[in-house]
Formats: C-alpha cells, sequence, structure tokens
C-alpha cells in the first residue's frame, strides 16, 4: 500500500494507511507478526480464492492440513459448498497474485482473469506455483477472530525447486 503525503517535499512512502499503530497492537498480533509463514493460496470450484498465511500440513495417515481464514469470505462459502478445496504454495513472482487475493490490489475482471490457471477438482491454481495440494473438508470452527479449517490431503503434486514467498512483520520476504 502506498500512502501519499501531500506537502511540499513528502515523497510517497511505503505503508499501509489502515494499519493498527505499533503501539496499539496486540501482544499476541505482535509475536504472530515475527513468525515467518508460507504465504499459499486456497481457491475452491466457483471459482473463489484467498491467500492465506496461516497453514499446517501434519503427515499422518491420512495426512491432514490445517489453516485459520477469514469466515466471512467468499472462498469460504464455496469451499465449504463443494466440500473440498486446494491449497498453492506462493513464491517470490506472486507478491501481487497474493496481494490481489487478500484484498489488497484491485483485480478488474475477477480474480482469476490475470494470470494461467490449471484447473483441478479441487480449484483452480495457478501454473506457476510451486505445485498443489487438494483437500477434503472436514472440519472448521471458531478459532479466535478467525476459523480453523481442518482438512484431509487426497492430492499432490509439487514441482522440484520452487522458492517461497514468506510473510514476515507484516510485509513478503523471500529466502536468501
Amino acid at each position: 500500500m502506498f500512502h501519499v503525503n501531500h506537502e511540499p517535499g513528502a515523497e510517497i512512502h511505503h505503508t499501509d494507511p489502515f494499519a493498527v499503530p505499533a503501539g496499539q497492537r496486540s501482544p499476541a498480533r505482535r509475536l504472530r507478526g515475527r513468525l515467518a509463514a508460507p504465504v499459499t493460496l486456497w481457491t475452491a470450484p466457483g471459482p473463489a480464492g484467498l491467500t492465506v498465511s496461516s497453514t499446517l500440513v501434519a503427515e499422518g495417515e491420512p495426512d491432514r492440513l490445517l489453516g485459520l481464514i477469514d469466515a466471512e469470505s467468499d472462498f469460504w462459502a464455496a469451499a465449504e459448498s463443494a466440500g473440498r478445496f486446494a491449497v498453492a504454495p506462493l513464491g517470490p513472482a506472486h507478491r501481487q497474485l497474493a496481494d490481489r487475493f487478500a484484498g489488497l490490489f484491485p483485480s478488474p475482471g475477477g480474480l482469476f482473469a490475470a494470470g494461467t490457471w490449471t484447473e483441478t477438482p479441487y480449484g483452480p491454481v495457478p501454473t506457476d506455483a510451486g505445485g498443489w495440494a487438494g483437500c477434503r473438508l472436514d472440519d472448521a470452527r471458531e478459532y479466535g477472530w478467525a476459523l480453523l479449517v481442518e482438512a484431509t490431503v487426497e492430492a499432490v503434486e509439487l514441482v522440484e525447486e520452487a522458492q517461497p514467498l514468506l510473510h514476515y512483520r507484516g510485509r513478503y520476504r523471500e529466502l536468501m
């Protein structure tokens, strides 16, 4: 986001005008910001999608996926209706895509109008993503101010080498 200061000699600053001032953030929010998290795109048939940075995969029989999402998102309505969804890890080239699906960047023509997409039974995924997982929705419940989604991983397709896009302290980061 950009904030424009219209005073003479002012420059454009790279700040979020809607961000909670640092002194007013809860300690838990500040702690969460210091935990680097992978940036993923969750999509469902419809299509609908949402950028999610709180995703966890648990190996087991069966493999499981957990995530915290916005219960009022179009993604959740579509995933709940379909009973399934896809999760794609995003890379450094997907910053704008991540912002678009987070509602921070304009999406003329709709969220899926730009880029190339691979159709899966679980939802469309970016063709150039680091792969994707197809998930069957098992459960969801309110957890804090989010919705904790639990799913069974039914399909996984990965590319060999893909750099992750990380979210850390309110900004996107890359591994160096």
